[in-house]
């Protein structure tokens, strides 16, 4: 079942109770009060009639026979007088007597000074009168055709009326429901007409602040996560086939030339040398594909814990020192710390360790005298860590595009590379909620900073 029709089934159901509950409240009132108001004619009618036969001293058979004629068109009220013996003193019609007394009705008449209760549908009424210092028992009694007839008027119209109110209810409730959904209609629509070959298709989204809206502007958050995930796939695949084309065709073109003819040992070892060059720069990327697989993971899956950063930097330092004994890599610290948590962070050692090794090798790499100085100073919110190096430096228009996933500047014929460090470097940094920026001069140098939050 659609929401709309369950919308519209719900509504009609609570509408059908409130009014069911209305028309209850106003049918059993209506009933309420035809009974008081009927048990207070019968009251006047009883007194009247009293005071008729023992004031006026009317005769009875003049009363007997008004008794008789109306009754002929209208239900008149049958009254019945009794002394205190409980003889009979006056009757409307003895060969009707309606009410049968009884010695229990008159002792609870004496008892309460009056009753009154149903006879069949007859309302009857026994009271307790007083006159010239006598006592006399009346009891009168009738039939409510008028106000049973407004009874069964009443409630047809309430059947009525409730049964019509239910289908306008339920009319209604379908065209709002169906213009509510209207917008949802439209957005699954056009969300149906989404694919992987038209991500830049977006949900219509009003200025309001409505929950359609919100919903909206959710989906076109996610697209825009999806395009450019899907831009960056593509971007990624694209970079990637063609980075690993290059070693591996000379890879290949290397080995084939080898064992096309005879050679030397010299010209064989420098064939597999060459060779060997290829396979660690295959070896390079692949593990820098690693590390970018690693960084793009979601914060939550990957381990955080507290971790020193000069510990981690002097990991880093040696690694380059070791991989590359020529580099001449530092570490100078700008103040003295007393506590461990103000050089720690909550991080991932891994991933720092490899950010670190990259701006590391980065400066050493770039720079005639192959040295990179990192210097970390701290504050009561922030460790700030800057690599330093004298090399050829970055020019203006290159540097918005140093962190681009496979991006290589004009400094690519300085030295090997495969645009992947600096773009994985902000990756990790940006996982550990800091901040990296860059400064650079041609032929003067480069300065990378770091901005990551304490624990």
């Amino acid at each position: 079942m659609k929401i709309k029709t369950r919308l519209t089934l719900l509504f009609t159901l609570v509408t059908a109770t409130i009014l069911l509950a209305f028309a209850f409240v106003v049918y059993y009132s209506a009933k309420e009060n035809r009974e008081k108001e009927f048990y207070a004619l019968l009251r006047k009618e009883a007194y009247t009639k009293a005071n008729v036969f023992l004031n006026a001293q009317v005769d009875k058979n003049t009363l007997q026979e008004i008794y008789h004629n109306n009754r002929k068109i209208l239900n008149e009220v049958e009254v019945a007088i009794y002394d205190t013996n409980y003889h009979l003193l006056y009757h409307d019609a003895v060969d009707i007597d309606f009410v049968k007394e009884t010695s229990d009705m008159f002792s609870a008449i004496k008892l309460k000074g009056e009753i009154d209760f149903y006879q069949d549908q007859w309302q009857v009424i026994g009271i307790l009168y007083k006159y010239q210092d006598k006592e006399y028992i009346i009891t009168a009694a009738a039939y409510d055709q008028y106000g049973y007839n407004k009874l069964d008027n009443l409630l047809k119209t309430i059947v009525i009326v409730f049964i019509i109110s239910i289908i306008f209810i339920y009319f209604a409730g379908r065209f709002f429901s169906i213009k509510a959904f209207d917008p949802v209609q439209k957005m699954t629509k056009k969300a149906r007409s989404i694919s992987a070959t038209n991500l830049d298709l977006r949900l219509e989204s009003s200025d309001s602040k409505d929950e359609l809206s919100e919903l909206a502007n959710t989906f076109n958050k996610m697209l825009d996560r999806l395009e450019n995930s899907f831009d960056a796939q593509k971007h990624f695949v694209s970079n990637i086939s063609h980075e690993l084309r290059t070693p591996l065709a000379a890879l290949i073109t290397e080995l084939e030339l080898s064992a096309t003819k005879e050679r030397s040992i010299e010209e064989y070892k420098q064939a597999l040398n060459n060779a060997l060059d290829d396979a660690k720069k295959l070896s390079r990327l692949f593990n820098s594909l690693l590390d970018l697989a690693k960084a793009s993971y979601d914060p939550s899956e990957i381990a955080f814990k507290a971790v020193r950063i000069d510990e981690i930097l002097l990991d880093a330092l040696q690694q380059v020192q070791q991989s590359n004994p020529n580099y001449k890599a530092d570490i100078h610290f700008e103040n003295d710390f007393e506590d461990d948590d103000e050089i720690s962070v909550n991080g991932n050692e891994y991933l720092l360790k490899v950010a670190f090794v990259n701006l590391f090798e980065n400066g050493c790499k770039f720079s005639e005298d192959k040295q990179s100085v990192a210097s970390i100073a701290f504050s009561n919110n922030n460790i700030l860590i800057k690599f330093s190096d004298n090399g050829i430096g970055i020019s203006e228009e290159e540097l918005s595009n140093i962190f681009t996933p496979f991006y290589r500047g004009k400094n690519k014929n300085f030295a090997d590379g495969n645009g992947i460090g600096l773009s994985l470097t902000k990756k990790i940094i940006d996982l550990h909620y800091g901040h990296i920026s860059v400064l650079s001069k041609p032929e003067k140098g480069t300065a990378f900073s770091i901005e990551l939050p304490h624990i």
